[in-house]
Protein backbone atom coordinates (compact mmCIF):
# COMPACT_ATOMS: atom_id res chain seq x y z
CA UNK A 1 0.00 0.00 0.00
CA UNK A 2 1.18 3.36 -0.60
CA UNK A 3 1.13 6.34 1.46
CA UNK A 4 -0.45 9.34 -1.00
CA UNK A 5 -1.01 11.69 2.04
CA UNK A 6 -4.89 11.76 1.47
CA UNK A 7 -7.09 11.00 4.23
CA UNK A 8 -8.53 8.06 3.16
CA UNK A 9 -7.12 4.86 2.52
CA UNK A 10 -7.16 3.05 -0.44
CA UNK A 11 -9.61 1.17 -1.36
CA UNK A 12 -11.41 0.89 2.39
CA UNK A 13 -12.98 4.39 2.23
CA UNK A 14 -11.19 4.81 6.00
CA UNK A 15 -10.57 7.95 7.41
CA UNK A 16 -6.62 8.25 7.62
CA UNK A 17 -5.39 10.83 10.83
CA UNK A 18 -2.10 12.23 9.75
CA UNK A 19 0.27 13.10 13.00
CA UNK A 20 -2.47 12.08 15.06
CA UNK A 21 -1.26 12.13 18.75
CA UNK A 22 -1.75 9.26 21.10
CA UNK A 23 -3.91 11.97 23.30
CA UNK A 24 -6.37 12.21 20.81
CA UNK A 25 -8.05 8.46 22.16
CA UNK A 26 -6.40 7.76 25.45
CA UNK A 27 -8.85 6.95 28.41
CA UNK A 28 -8.60 10.13 31.11
CA UNK A 29 -8.54 7.36 32.64
CA UNK A 30 -5.60 5.51 31.52
CA UNK A 31 -3.54 9.11 32.04
CA UNK A 32 -4.11 9.46 35.49
CA UNK A 33 -3.56 5.80 36.39
CA UNK A 34 -0.13 6.47 34.98
CA UNK A 35 0.33 9.53 36.38
CA UNK A 36 -0.08 7.54 40.20
CA UNK A 37 1.84 5.07 38.88
CA UNK A 38 5.29 7.20 38.04
CA UNK A 39 4.59 9.20 41.76
CA UNK A 40 4.72 5.45 43.53
CA UNK A 41 7.57 5.36 46.04
CA UNK A 42 10.31 3.24 44.60
CA UNK A 43 8.64 2.80 40.85
CA UNK A 44 11.26 5.03 38.91
CA UNK A 45 14.31 3.36 40.82
CA UNK A 46 12.72 -0.12 39.64
CA UNK A 47 11.96 0.68 35.90
CA UNK A 48 15.36 2.29 35.39
CA UNK A 49 16.96 -0.73 36.63
CA UNK A 50 14.69 -3.42 34.86
CA UNK A 51 15.09 -1.02 31.33
CA UNK A 52 18.80 -2.29 32.01
CA UNK A 53 18.15 -5.61 32.59
CA UNK A 54 14.85 -7.13 30.68
CA UNK A 55 16.31 -9.58 28.13
CA UNK A 56 14.58 -8.02 25.10
CA UNK A 57 16.94 -9.23 22.59
CA UNK A 58 16.19 -12.96 24.28
CA UNK A 59 12.37 -11.96 23.58
CA UNK A 60 12.78 -11.00 20.26
CA UNK A 61 14.99 -14.57 19.31
CA UNK A 62 12.30 -15.95 21.34
CA UNK A 63 9.28 -15.14 18.91
CA UNK A 64 11.44 -15.66 15.93
CA UNK A 65 12.18 -19.15 16.92
CA UNK A 66 8.62 -20.06 17.92
CA UNK A 67 6.30 -18.49 16.39
CA UNK A 68 5.23 -17.47 12.87
CA UNK A 69 6.76 -13.78 11.67
CA UNK A 70 3.72 -12.23 9.57
CA UNK A 71 4.82 -10.40 6.18
CA UNK A 72 4.01 -10.49 2.43
CA UNK A 73 4.49 -14.66 2.37
CA UNK A 74 3.38 -15.49 5.92
CA UNK A 75 -0.33 -14.49 6.95
CA UNK A 76 -0.15 -11.91 4.41
CA UNK A 77 -4.01 -11.02 5.25
CA UNK A 78 -2.72 -10.20 9.11
CA UNK A 79 0.25 -7.98 6.97
CA UNK A 80 -2.02 -6.13 5.63
CA UNK A 81 -4.32 -5.25 8.24
CA UNK A 82 -0.87 -4.36 10.04
CA UNK A 83 0.21 -1.72 7.24
CA UNK A 84 -3.25 -0.14 6.89
CA UNK A 85 -3.30 0.32 11.14
CA UNK A 86 -0.12 2.42 11.07
CA UNK A 87 -1.24 3.91 7.76
CA UNK A 88 -4.66 4.82 9.58
CA UNK A 89 -2.99 5.91 12.85
CA UNK A 90 -0.28 7.25 11.12
CA UNK A 91 2.53 5.21 12.76
CA UNK A 92 6.05 5.33 10.75
CA UNK A 93 7.58 2.64 12.27
CA UNK A 94 5.76 -0.58 11.81
CA UNK A 95 6.10 -3.27 14.18
CA UNK A 96 7.12 -6.88 13.54
CA UNK A 97 4.28 -9.07 14.53
CA UNK A 98 4.23 -12.51 14.87
CA UNK A 99 1.80 -15.17 15.07
CA UNK A 100 2.13 -17.58 18.23
CA UNK A 101 0.35 -21.09 18.75
CA UNK A 102 -1.94 -20.72 21.63
CA UNK A 103 -5.67 -21.83 21.52
CA UNK A 104 -6.53 -18.96 23.97
CA UNK A 105 -7.00 -16.12 22.37
CA UNK A 106 -5.12 -13.04 23.11
CA UNK A 107 -2.62 -10.63 21.86
CA UNK A 108 -0.10 -8.57 23.00
CA UNK A 109 2.21 -5.96 22.41
CA UNK A 110 5.51 -5.44 24.20
CA UNK A 111 9.31 -4.53 23.64
CA UNK A 112 11.42 -1.69 25.54
CA UNK A 113 13.11 -0.16 22.47
CA UNK A 114 11.02 -1.22 20.16
CA UNK A 115 7.16 -3.28 20.30
CA UNK A 116 6.21 -6.48 18.98
CA UNK A 117 2.86 -7.11 18.67
CA UNK A 118 2.01 -11.42 19.14
CA UNK A 119 -1.38 -12.55 18.40
CA UNK A 120 -2.03 -16.15 19.20
CA UNK A 121 -3.89 -18.70 16.53
CA UNK A 122 -6.82 -18.89 19.27
CA UNK A 123 -7.58 -15.69 18.45
CA UNK A 124 -6.84 -15.47 14.61
CA UNK A 125 -9.05 -18.48 14.11
CA UNK A 126 -12.15 -16.71 16.28
CA UNK A 127 -12.65 -13.48 14.84
CA UNK A 128 -13.78 -12.67 11.43
CA UNK A 129 -11.03 -9.99 8.85
CA UNK A 130 -13.07 -6.84 10.22
CA UNK A 131 -12.97 -8.07 14.09
CA UNK A 132 -9.42 -9.20 13.80
CA UNK A 133 -8.56 -5.72 11.79
CA UNK A 134 -10.05 -3.99 15.29
CA UNK A 135 -7.83 -5.97 17.36
CA UNK A 136 -4.78 -5.44 15.10
CA UNK A 137 -5.80 -1.51 15.61
CA UNK A 138 -5.52 -2.36 19.74
CA UNK A 139 -2.38 -3.39 19.63
CA UNK A 140 -1.48 -0.76 17.02
CA UNK A 141 -2.93 2.08 19.58
CA UNK A 142 -0.54 0.33 22.24
CA UNK A 143 2.95 0.95 20.34
CA UNK A 144 1.85 4.75 19.36
CA UNK A 145 0.86 5.70 23.00
CA UNK A 146 4.15 3.84 24.31
CA UNK A 147 2.19 1.16 26.40
CA UNK A 148 4.41 -1.95 25.27
CA UNK A 149 7.37 -0.51 27.80
CA UNK A 150 4.90 -0.77 31.05
CA UNK A 151 3.66 -3.85 29.85
CA UNK A 152 6.82 -5.78 29.50
CA UNK A 153 7.99 -4.43 32.89
CA UNK A 154 4.44 -5.88 34.21
CA UNK A 155 5.03 -9.32 32.61
CA UNK A 156 8.70 -9.62 33.94
CA UNK A 157 7.69 -8.24 37.60
CA UNK A 158 4.83 -10.55 37.71
CA UNK A 159 7.13 -13.72 36.90
CA UNK A 160 9.73 -12.15 39.59
CA UNK A 161 6.74 -12.23 42.50
CA UNK A 162 6.42 -15.75 41.90
CA UNK A 163 10.22 -16.57 41.92
CA UNK A 164 10.54 -14.68 45.55
CA UNK A 165 7.44 -15.24 47.57
CA UNK A 166 9.55 -16.51 49.63
CA UNK A 167 11.37 -13.38 50.70
CA UNK A 168 8.24 -11.52 52.72
CA UNK A 169 9.41 -7.60 52.55
CA UNK A 170 10.78 -8.31 48.89
CA UNK A 171 7.31 -9.45 47.35
CA UNK A 172 5.37 -7.20 49.47
CA UNK A 173 7.60 -4.41 47.78
CA UNK A 174 7.38 -5.77 44.16
CA UNK A 175 3.76 -6.92 44.36
CA UNK A 176 2.60 -3.05 45.58
CA UNK A 177 4.50 -1.74 41.99
CA UNK A 178 2.81 -5.35 39.76
CA UNK A 179 -0.83 -3.74 41.61
CA UNK A 180 -0.17 -0.27 40.44
CA UNK A 181 1.01 -1.42 36.92
CA UNK A 182 -2.17 -3.43 36.91
CA UNK A 183 -4.41 -0.71 37.29
CA UNK A 184 -2.50 1.44 34.58
CA UNK A 185 -2.91 -1.58 32.11
CA UNK A 186 -6.76 -2.03 32.78
CA UNK A 187 -6.79 1.57 32.07
CA UNK A 188 -4.69 1.35 28.82
CA UNK A 189 -6.82 -1.14 27.21
CA UNK A 190 -9.70 1.39 27.07
CA UNK A 191 -7.38 3.93 25.21
CA UNK A 192 -6.25 0.75 22.92
CA UNK A 193 -9.83 -0.14 22.08
CA UNK A 194 -10.81 3.48 20.87
CA UNK A 195 -7.11 2.99 18.80
CA UNK A 196 -8.96 -0.36 17.26
CA UNK A 197 -11.82 1.73 16.87
CA UNK A 198 -10.27 4.28 15.15
CA UNK A 199 -8.49 1.40 12.46
CA UNK A 200 -11.08 0.03 11.70
CA UNK A 201 -13.49 2.22 11.59
CA UNK A 202 -16.54 -0.61 12.06
CA UNK A 203 -18.21 -0.55 15.83
CA UNK A 204 -20.40 -3.29 15.04
CA UNK A 205 -16.91 -5.53 14.15
CA UNK A 206 -15.26 -3.75 17.59
CA UNK A 207 -18.74 -5.15 19.27
CA UNK A 208 -18.71 -8.58 17.67
CA UNK A 209 -15.59 -9.31 18.48
CA UNK A 210 -15.15 -7.91 22.16
CA UNK A 211 -18.49 -10.36 22.65
CA UNK A 212 -16.52 -13.30 20.84
CA UNK A 213 -13.98 -12.86 23.54
CA UNK A 214 -16.81 -13.57 26.15
CA UNK A 215 -18.75 -16.09 24.81
CA UNK A 216 -16.58 -17.49 21.95
CA UNK A 217 -18.23 -18.41 18.50
CA UNK A 218 -21.46 -18.84 18.77
CA UNK A 219 -22.31 -15.22 17.30
CA UNK A 220 -25.64 -16.14 16.45
CA UNK A 221 -26.39 -16.75 19.83
CA UNK A 222 -25.46 -13.55 21.53
CA UNK A 223 -26.96 -9.37 21.04
CA UNK A 224 -25.32 -6.59 20.84
CA UNK A 225 -28.04 -4.58 23.09
CA UNK A 226 -28.58 -7.78 25.52
CA UNK A 227 -24.49 -7.85 26.13
CA UNK A 228 -24.41 -4.21 26.67
CA UNK A 229 -27.11 -4.61 28.99
CA UNK A 230 -25.08 -7.02 31.14
CA UNK A 231 -22.76 -4.27 31.44
CA UNK A 232 -25.49 -1.99 32.94
CA UNK A 233 -26.54 -4.67 35.01
CA UNK A 234 -23.04 -5.23 36.26
CA UNK A 235 -22.74 -1.91 37.46
CA UNK A 236 -25.85 -0.63 38.84
CA UNK A 237 -27.23 -3.99 40.52
CA UNK A 238 -26.67 -5.21 44.56
CA UNK A 239 -25.15 -3.12 47.22
CA UNK A 240 -21.75 -2.36 48.90
CA UNK A 241 -21.19 -5.57 49.18
CA UNK A 242 -21.13 -6.19 45.76
CA UNK A 243 -18.89 -2.98 44.49
CA UNK A 244 -16.38 -4.43 47.18
CA UNK A 245 -16.51 -8.22 45.65
CA UNK A 246 -16.27 -6.09 42.49
CA UNK A 247 -13.11 -4.46 43.43
CA UNK A 248 -11.89 -7.98 44.57
CA UNK A 249 -12.54 -9.55 41.35
CA UNK A 250 -11.02 -7.68 39.43
CA UNK A 251 -7.55 -6.62 41.20
CA UNK A 252 -5.64 -10.15 39.62
CA UNK A 253 -6.68 -9.04 36.16
CA UNK A 254 -4.84 -7.12 33.93
CA UNK A 255 -7.90 -6.81 31.53
CA UNK A 256 -11.29 -5.17 32.33
CA UNK A 257 -14.05 -7.27 32.05
CA UNK A 258 -15.30 -8.04 28.56
CA UNK A 259 -18.49 -6.52 29.01
CA UNK A 260 -17.64 -3.31 30.54
CA UNK A 261 -14.91 -2.74 27.41
CA UNK A 262 -17.80 -3.11 25.16
CA UNK A 263 -20.10 -0.44 26.83
CA UNK A 264 -17.10 1.99 27.33
CA UNK A 265 -16.38 1.80 23.55
CA UNK A 266 -20.11 2.19 22.49
CA UNK A 267 -20.38 5.35 24.98
CA UNK A 268 -17.31 7.19 23.10
CA UNK A 269 -18.66 5.66 19.31
CA UNK A 270 -21.49 8.19 20.27
CA UNK A 271 -19.48 10.50 21.75
CA UNK A 272 -18.93 14.00 20.35
CA UNK A 273 -14.94 13.59 20.96
CA UNK A 274 -14.97 10.56 18.72
CA UNK A 275 -16.96 12.58 15.92
CA UNK A 276 -14.37 15.66 15.78
CA UNK A 277 -11.75 13.09 15.41
CA UNK A 278 -13.26 11.55 12.46
CA UNK A 279 -14.15 15.11 11.47
CA UNK A 280 -10.51 15.26 11.19
CA UNK A 281 -10.23 17.86 14.71
CA UNK A 282 -7.57 16.10 17.01
CA UNK A 283 -4.64 16.69 18.80
CA UNK A 284 -1.44 16.46 16.68
CA UNK A 285 2.10 15.01 17.99
CA UNK A 286 4.00 18.23 17.29
CA UNK A 287 2.09 19.53 20.27
CA UNK A 288 2.64 16.49 22.53
CA UNK A 289 5.62 18.78 23.96
CA UNK A 290 3.43 21.85 24.87
CA UNK A 291 1.17 19.47 26.84
CA UNK A 292 2.17 19.25 30.68
CA UNK A 293 0.97 16.60 33.16
CA UNK A 294 -0.22 18.82 35.57
CA UNK A 295 -2.50 19.43 32.45
CA UNK A 296 -3.54 16.13 31.67
CA UNK A 297 -3.83 15.19 35.37
CA UNK A 298 -6.50 17.65 35.71
CA UNK A 299 -8.23 16.73 33.22
CA UNK A 300 -8.11 13.04 34.21
CA UNK A 301 -9.54 14.05 37.62
CA UNK A 302 -12.32 16.12 36.34
CA UNK A 303 -13.20 12.85 34.43
CA UNK A 304 -13.16 10.71 37.61
CA UNK A 305 -15.46 13.68 39.06
CA UNK A 306 -17.52 13.30 36.20
CA UNK A 307 -17.51 9.22 36.80
CA UNK A 308 -18.47 9.70 40.17
CA UNK A 309 -21.31 11.52 39.85
CA UNK A 310 -23.07 9.89 37.09
CA UNK A 311 -22.03 6.16 38.35
CA UNK A 312 -24.58 3.58 39.10
CA UNK A 313 -22.65 1.47 41.01
CA UNK A 314 -23.46 1.72 44.98
CA UNK A 315 -20.24 2.18 46.65
CA UNK A 316 -19.82 4.82 43.57
CA UNK A 317 -22.78 7.08 44.61
CA UNK A 318 -21.99 6.41 48.45
CA UNK A 319 -18.56 8.05 47.60
CA UNK A 320 -20.12 10.95 45.90
CA UNK A 321 -22.29 11.52 48.61
CA UNK A 322 -19.40 11.30 51.20
CA UNK A 323 -17.73 13.91 48.93
CA UNK A 324 -20.84 16.44 48.66
CA UNK A 325 -20.70 16.09 52.76
CA UNK A 326 -23.39 13.50 53.08
CA UNK A 327 -21.81 11.13 55.54
CA UNK A 328 -19.00 8.81 56.28
CA UNK A 329 -17.60 6.58 54.18
CA UNK A 330 -16.34 4.03 57.10
CA UNK A 331 -18.95 3.90 59.21
CA UNK A 332 -21.56 2.94 55.88
CA UNK A 333 -19.42 0.09 55.29
CA UNK A 334 -19.24 -0.77 58.70
CA UNK A 335 -22.49 -0.99 58.91
CA UNK A 336 -23.46 -2.81 55.50
CA UNK A 337 -21.00 -5.55 56.34
CA UNK A 338 -21.92 -6.28 59.79
CA UNK A 339 -25.73 -5.78 58.99
CA UNK A 340 -25.85 -3.24 61.61
CA UNK A 341 -27.24 -0.34 60.32
CA UNK A 342 -28.99 0.80 57.20
CA UNK A 343 -26.11 2.75 55.29
CA UNK A 344 -26.50 2.83 51.65
CA UNK A 345 -26.70 -0.01 49.88
CA UNK A 346 -27.18 -1.88 53.43
CA UNK A 347 -31.07 -2.13 53.61
CA UNK A 348 -30.56 -6.28 53.93
CA UNK A 349 -27.91 -6.37 56.04
CA UNK A 350 -25.58 -8.75 56.28
CA UNK A 351 -28.59 -11.86 56.58
CA UNK A 352 -30.59 -10.33 53.49
CA UNK A 353 -30.85 -12.13 50.17
CA UNK A 354 -27.79 -9.93 48.30
CA UNK A 355 -25.88 -9.96 45.35
CA UNK A 356 -22.34 -11.57 46.09
CA UNK A 357 -21.74 -13.44 42.84
CA UNK A 358 -19.38 -16.27 42.69
CA UNK A 359 -16.19 -14.35 42.88
CA UNK A 360 -14.73 -16.04 39.99
CA UNK A 361 -12.48 -13.03 37.84
CA UNK A 362 -12.13 -14.80 34.34
CA UNK A 363 -9.12 -15.55 32.00
CA UNK A 364 -7.04 -12.74 30.83
CA UNK A 365 -8.34 -11.62 26.89
CA UNK A 366 -7.20 -9.10 24.44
Amino acid sequence: MTNTGSEKVPARNRRRFPGISSRAYEHPADRSALVALRKLSGFDTVFKALSGLLPERSLRLLFLSDSVRVGETQFPHLHGMLLDACYVLDLEQVPQMYVQQDPKPNAMCIGLDEPIIVVTTGLVELLDEEEMRAVVGHEVGHALSGHAVYRTVLLFLTNLALKVAWIPLGNVAIMAIVTALREWFRKSELSADRAGLLAGQDVHASMRGLMKLAGGHHLHEMNVDAFLAQAEEYEESGDLRDSVLKILNMLPRTHPFTTVRAAELKKWSQSRDYQRIMDGHYPRRDEDKDTSVGDSFRESASHYADSVRSSKDPLMKLVGDIAGGAGDLGGKLRDVFTGSGSGAGGGTGAGGAGHGGDGKGGATEQ
